[in-house]
């Protein structure tokens, strides 16, 4: 979770991908009140109980509904001025007001969201025993601790509301809270292996039925367990946003001008931090979930590696799809696949190549695969698209990779990924190169060498004479 997240309207429940974009689902989803958050939970435990206890679930799929939802699909879209009867703002005061309004909403849902997550998902699959405790605080981490979090913001940002709702200053607020989102580092970097948890538990009938149901009732607006335990991340890469659109809607005589940017700059540094956390612990998830067939794969720069450029899915020239990682320091080649108890492994495929060692070369989409290197893996077609191939500099014993993307776009993100480990690790390969040679050729070395020498030279002296 990195610089590679951006916000939007809909949340995203896919694999990572090479340069992830992250999305958003805050601004869509509907507050639900505690006592309706109450009966669902009370629904789904009694739904879950009386299937269970009277035999196995059933593999077939859920009846559709019948009736019309109870509860509205999208959120309210309701703005600052219809909360107001009358005003004498200026047109960029009212834009100010109206995202001002926007970030106390999305607050105010966001809570919402992450108390339904807690009383419809975590309690019942827990009271149920659909899950273990354990299993459960693996994959839900911390997200109980966020809700007061966000309860404190949302009351500071109410009380700031004067007798004709308008917030005059906001930037001493957020400057005070925003210190309290460290606690997103811990909750962010539990994510990749809930994710992996959450993924190996829906194997599991029992699961997989209880998660179906829920995304198929109505509170739920067909998002699933992931979308919503990904909603914390994605609110907090939207705060910098919404304080850009603060910023350009404040006058310049406000107070809000002096504050608004230093709180800016909080958060920024703020989102920053959590994502190289973030992606320090997803480097070290996918480290460990490597599997070795030959010590000679072990890569020092593989251990060394502190993050991930990209990961995802690509064909090699037999048509075999593979988990390729970019690492910071290497390129590994992998075929997913189960350990004993389940869980998703990777295994090491052919020679991992060292970043700084890589040659990169691009394939023209419909140039014929020379040498048969596609020929035949693909239905027919002896043209080829979406191709690219690397290989090692002075590594002969390394066979040239040729693999494929699944579209232009991901290629090109495999390609620009590619091309700047290829030229960092070089870079860092020289610098570390300087440095040694620097070592070497520092004077006060000189003269501590001079000196061993010619104390050494004054004992052979001594003990010739």
């Amino acid at each position: 979770m990195s610089d590679h997240m951006k916000d939007s309207e809909e949340p995203s429940n896919k694999r990572v991908k090479p340069v992830v974009k992250s999305n958003s689902l805050t601004g869509l989803i509907t507050p639900t009140k505690t006592p309706a958050l109450k009966r669902i939970g009370q629904s789904i435990s009694r739904s879950i109980s009386f299937r269970t206890e009277a035999r196995p679930l059933p593999p077939a799929p859920l009846r559709a509904r019948t009736k019309a939802s109870s509860f509205p699909r999208r959120r309210n879209s309701q703005c600052w001025s219809d909360t107001v009867e009358s005003h004498d703002l200026t047109a960029k005061e009212i834009k100010r007001q109206e995202v001002i309004y926007e970030l106390t909403q999305g607050e105010r849902q966001l809570i919402d969201d992450l108390s339904l997550v807690k009383k419809v998902y975590y309690e019942p699959m827990l009271k149920l025993d659909i899950m273990t405790e354990s299993e459960l605080g693996q994959i839900f981490g911390t997200l109980d601790s966020l809700i007061p979090l966000h309860q404190d913001l949302l009351s500071r940002l109410e009380r700031l509301r004067g007798s004709e709702k308008t917030v005059g200053e906001v930037g001493p607020t957020l400057m005070n809270w925003f210190p309290c989102l460290e606690a997103y580092v811990t909750y962010c970097c539990n994510q990749v292996g809930a994710k992996a948890l959450l993924d190996q538990k829906k194997q599991e009938k029992r699961v997989e039925h209880f998660l179906r149901l829920c995304q198929e009732s109505s509170f739920s607006r067909k998002l699933d367990l992931w979308n919503f335990l990904d909603l914390p991340r994605s609110r907090l890469v939207k705060y910098p946003l919404l304080l850009k659109e603060i910023q350009k809607c404040t006058p310049p005589d406000h107070p809000d001008e002096d504050t608004l940017p230093d709180a800016l700059e909080l958060i920024q540094s703020i989102v920053g931090e959590v994502n190289k956390k973030t992606g320090e612990a997803e480097c070290q998830f996918y480290r460990r979930g490597l599997s070795y067939l030959d010590e000679s794969q072990r890569l020092p720069e593989i251990q060394l590696s502190r993050f991930l450029y990209c990961h995802g899915e690509l064909k090699n020239n037999k048509g075999q799809r593979l988990h390729v990682f970019l690492f910071e320091l290497a390129l590994v080649l992998s075929r997913p696949g189960e350990d004993k108890d389940g869980g998703q492994v990777f295994n090491v495929y052919r020679q991992p190549l060292p970043n700084a060692l890589i040659n990169l070369e691009e394939i023209p989409d419909g140039e014929a695969a020379g040498g048969g290197t596609f020929r035949g893996a693909f239905t027919g077609n002896d043209k080829v698209r979406n191709c690219f191939r690397v290989s090692s500099r002075g590594r002969s014993k390394v066979n040239p990779y040729s693999l494929q993307a699944n579209d232009s776009f991901s290629k090109q993100q495999w390609i620009t990924c590619l091309r700047q480990a290829i030229v960092q690790s070089r870079d860092r390969t020289a610098q570390t190169s300087q440095s040694q040679l620097s070592l070497h050729t520092d004077p006060a070395l000189y003269h501590i060498a001079e000196l061993s020498l010619s104390s050494d030279t004054d004992m052979e002296d001594h003990t010739g004479r």
